[in-house]
C-alpha cells in the first residue's frame, strides 16, 4: 500500500487529478454558499416571526457552508465494484465516491463529496480484505497545510496485495497538536465506527482507557445522530457535558468542523445553578454524603412532609347557595394524589380542581348545569385556595434544601433509616444561615436543589446528551443528567481508572442505574491510538491498585524512546525546578505542543521558574499557537487534555495532593497518559512504589 507523492500532468498523474477534483469541489462549495447568501425570503414568509426563524436558519446554513482552508474537504475515496443488493452501496455501481466532512454537490445537484455519515460512506471505515463490502479500492489522502500532497491505495479484493498498516492513517493520528482538539473523522476505526453509528434510541456507555479516542467517538456519534435524525433532534435538542470549562474549550471546535453548530456544551454545575450561585465548597466527607443517591429519598420524604390531611370541610359560596365538601372526601383526594406519586407541584395544581369537581357534582345533583368555566371559578375561590394552602402548600426547592441542611431535627426526621447520625452531622451546616441568598451553596448543594426542583416540576428532557469523564460524577449528579435525557438517550464516556473524585463510580452498572438507563449497551475500547506503547505500559503499572480487573490499553503505536524517567540531581526544590525548565526546553525543540503537568501546589513555583527562564506559558483551555506551545497544567485540570510532549513534575507530589492514596494514584495515572509523542518524568522524591 505505497503512498504516492509527486506532481505531474492531470492526464497521467492521479495526484494531479485528485487535486483538480479538490479545486472543483471547493468551487462547488463556494457556489452552494453563494446560493444560500442570495436567498430572498421576502415573498415566502407570512409574518415577521416566520421571517426571523427562516433568516436564522439561512444564517446557520451559510455558516455551515464555510470552507475551512486548513480542513481537508475530503480525505478518502471509495471505488465500488458492483452491487448485489448491498443497501449501503445502492446505485453505486461503477462509481467513485469521495468521502469528506460534509456533502458538496455541483450545479446539477450531482455529489462531488459525500458526507462521511451517509450510508454509502460506511465501508470507508468498515471494509476489509475479509469483508470488502463491494469496495474494490479504498484511497486515503494526505494533506499538508490544507494542500493535497499524497494518496495511498488499498485494493481490498486483490489477493496478491499484502496487507499493510496505512502510513497516511498513522501520520494523521500522530500529527502534532497545536490548537484545540480536532475531529478524527479521517481515522475512525471499525470498532469506533460501530459506536458512532449506533441508533438514537439506545444509550451507549463507552469504557475507554487513555488514548482510545472515546471523547472523539462520543462527539462523532452526536454528529452522526444529527445527520440521521436531524428533524427530531432539532426539536428536542442535544447537549455535551464535560468536567470543566477548560475541557469544553478544548473540544468545542470538533462539531463545527463537521458542520454541526447547534449542539450546546455545559458542565454539570452549569445545569444545576440556575436557581442558586455556588460560592462555597464542601469537605470531601460532606460532598460524598450529599452526592449519595439516598439523598433523593431524603428530599422526597421532606417535600411530602408538607402535605397534611384536612381537618375541616370546605364550604364554597356561589351566589345564594353554599356547597360543602366534607373532610373525609378531600382526604381521599389527597391520598389518591399521593399514591399516584406525581410531581408535588402538579398535585398542588390538581387538588383545587378535584375539590371544585366535587362541588360541580353537587351542583348537577341539585339540577344546575355548570360548565368548565364554573369549575375553574370554584377552584379559585378563597375557600378552596385556603384549603389547598393548608393541605398541599407550595414548596420552594431552595428553601427546602436550606432547611434540611440547617435544621438537624428536620433532617433527622426525614433521613431516619437512610443516613447514619455521623452522615447527618457531616452535611448539617455548623453556622446558621438566614436566607437562600446569604447561603454559601456548594456544587453538591446545587445538585440537591436541582433534585428538589424536579420533585416539584418535571425537568425538561433533551433528545440526546453526551457525558464525558462520567466516572467522576456522583450518583446525585447522574440523576441530574438523567433527568435531562429521561425521554431521550445518552452517550456515556469515561474510564473507571481515571476516577479522581472521592465519590467516583465503581462500576458502569451502578452509574447507568442512577442515570436511569440500566438497559444501556456497554462497550469497551482497549486499542490505543494516541499514547505511545512505552508510556501507556508504564502508566498501566498502577492499574492493579487503582482499578483491579480493568483491562490495560494495548497501544498500536510503537515509539521507542518516548518515555524518559529522570531523577533530579540534588533533592532540592530549586534543582527540580531547573531540571523541569530544561526538560520543557528539550520538548519545545520538537514540533507540536508541550504540557508541563504538576501537582496543584507546585504550580506557583514552576510558574516563577518558567518566567525567570524567559518562557511564556498558557493555562489549560487557552489555545496553543505556533508561537506559544507550552501550557502549565495543574494535575487537577489535566483530565481529557492531550499534548504532543508532556513533562511531569514530581509524581509523589501529585499523589500527595489528593485526600487518599488511591485517588492520588488515579490522578497520577491521568497525568502520565496525556502525552501523544513523548513523556519526561522528573522527580526528586522517591517515585510511588506502584510504579516499580
Amino acid at each position: 500500500m505505497p503512498a504516492h507523492e509527486h506532481e505531474s500532468d492531470t492526464t497521467t498523474d492521479p495526484l494531479a487529478h485528485e487535486r483538480a477534483h479538490l479545486a472543483a469541489s471547493r468551487a462547488a462549495l463556494r457556489a452552494m454558499r453563494e446560493d444560500a447568501q442570495a436567498l430572498n425570503i421576502r415573498d415566502v414568509t407570512a409574518n415577521w416571526v416566520n421571517a426571523a426563524v427562516l433568516q436564522a436558519q439561512i444564517a446557520d446554513r451559510i455558516k455551515s457552508l464555510a470552507d475551512l482552508s486548513h480542513t481537508p474537504l475530503f480525505f478518502g475515496r471509495l471505488d465500488y465494484l458492483h452491487v448485489v443488493g448491498a443497501a449501503q452501496a445502492e446505485g453505486a455501481e461503477g462509481e467513485q465516491f469521495y468521502i469528506g466532512r460534509r456533502h458538496v454537490h455541483d450545479a446539477d445537484g450531482d455529489p462531488m463529496v459525500i458526507d462521511w455519515r451517509a450510508p454509502v460512506s460506511q465501508p470507508f471505515y468498515r471494509a476489509s480484505r475479509k469483508d470488502p463490502l463491494d469496495v474494490g479500492q479504498r484511497r486515503r489522502f494526505g494533506y499538508t497545510g490544507g494542500e493535497l500532497t499524497a494518496y495511498e491505495d488499498e485494493h481490498l479484493t486483490d489477493p496478491s496485495e499484502a496487507a499493510q498498516t496505512s502510513k497516511l492513517l498513522q501520520a494523521e493520528i500522530e500529527r502534532p497538536r497545536v490548537g484545540p482538539m480536532r475531529d478524527i473523522v479521517a481515522t475512525i476505526q471499525p470498532e469506533q465506527d460501530e459506536i458512532v453509528r449506533s441508533d438514537l434510541g439506545g444509550t451507549v456507555c463507552v469504557q475507554g482507557g487513555p488514548g482510545t479516542g472515546k471523547t472523539a467517538v462520543g462527539l462523532h456519534r452526536v454528529a452522526y445522530l444529527l445527520y440521521a435524525h436531524r428533524e427530531r433532534l432539532a426539536r428536542t435538542g442535544t447537549l455535551v457535558i464535560g468536567p470543566n470549562k477548560s475541557f469544553l474549550h478544548y473540544i468545542e471546535q470538533v462539531l463545527p468542523a463537521l458542520g454541526e453548530l447547534e449542539v450546546k456544551q455545559a458542565t454539570v454545575e452549569d445545569l444545576v445553578t440556575a436557581q442558586v450561585e455556588v460560592r462555597g465548597a464542601d469537605e470531601a466527607r460532606a460532598a460524598v454524603v450529599k452526592g449519595d443517591a439516598r439523598m433523593a429519598e431524603v428530599l422526597r420524604r421532606a417535600i411530602r412532609s408538607h402535605v397534611t390531611m384536612p381537618a375541616e370541610p370546605v364550604m364554597v359560596v356561589r351566589g345564594s347557595r353554599r356547597w360543602r365538601v366534607p373532610a373525609y372526601e378531600i382526604e381521599e383526594m389527597v391520598k389518591e394524589l399521593l399514591a399516584r406519586d406525581m410531581r408535588y407541584g402538579a398535585a398542588h395544581e390538581a387538588l383545587p380542581l378535584r375539590i371544585a369537581h366535587a362541588v360541580l357534582v353537587r351542583m348537577e345533583e341539585a339540577g344546575e348545569a355548570p360548565d368548565d368555566r364554573v369549575q375553574n371559578a370554584v377552584a379559585r375561590t378563597p375557600a378552596v385556595k385556603a384549603a389547598v394552602k393548608a393541605i398541599w402548600p407550595a414548596v420552594e426547592p431552595s428553601k427546602l434544601v436550606l432547611r434540611l441542611l440547617s435544621d438537624p431535627e428536620f433532617l433527622a426526621a426525614h433521613a431516619d433509616g437512610l443516613l447514619s447520625e455521623d452522615e447527618q452531622k457531616a452535611i448539617v451546616w455548623t453556622k446558621p444561615v438566614r436566607s437562600v441568598k446569604s447561603a454559601k451553596w456548594s456544587a453538591a448543594d446545587a445538585v440537591l436543589i436541582d433534585e428538589a426542583n424536579d420533585l416539584v416540576a418535571r425537568t425538561h428532557s433533551l433528545g440526546h446528551v453526551v457525558i464525558d469523564e462520567a466516572q467522576d460524577l456522583s450518583p446525585m449528579q447522574y440523576r441530574a443528567v438523567g433527568r435531562r435525557c429521561s425521554t431521550g438517550s445518552a452517550t456515556v464516556l469515561g474510564d473507571l481508572a481515571q476516577g479522581t473524585t472521592p465519590w467516583s463510580t465503581q462500576s458502569w452498572d451502578q452509574a447507568l442505574h442512577h442515570l436511569g438507563k440500566s438497559d444501556a449497551m456497554v462497550e469497551e475500547l482497549t486499542a490505543g491510538f494516541r499514547v505511545p506503547r512505552e508510556v501507556i505500559a508504564y502508566a498501566s503499572r498502577l492499574l492493579p491498585v487503582i482499578s483491579p480487573g480493568l483491562a490495560a490499553v494495548e497501544s498500536v503505536r510503537e515509539s521507542p524512546g518516548s518515555l524518559s524517567v529522570r531523577e533530579a540531581g540534588a533533592a532540592t526544590a530549586d534543582a527540580l525546578d531547573a531540571a523541569v525548565v530544561a526538560a520543557c526546553e528539550e520538548s519545545l525543540e520538537q514540533e507540536g505542543s508541550t504540557g508541563l503537568i504538576a501537582a496543584d501546589a507546585r504550580i506557583p513555583a514552576l510558574a516563577e521558574a518558567l518566567t525567570a527562564a524567559g518562557h511564556t506559558y498558557l493555562s489549560p483551555g487557552q489555545e496553543t499557537t505556533a508561537e506559544s506551545r507550552l501550557t502549565l497544567v495543574p494535575a487537577s485540570l489535566a483530565k481529557g487534555l492531550e499534548y504532543d510532549y508532556v513533562v511531569l513534575d514530581e509524581p509523589a507530589a501529585v499523589v500527595d495532593g489528593e485526600p487518599d492514596e488511591r485517588t492520588g494514584l488515579r490522578r497520577l495515572y491521568v497525568a502520565l497518559t496525556r502525552a501523544v509523542s513523548g513523556l519526561i518524568v522528573l522527580h526528586a522524591a522517591p517515585l510511588p512504589e506502584e510504579l516499580g
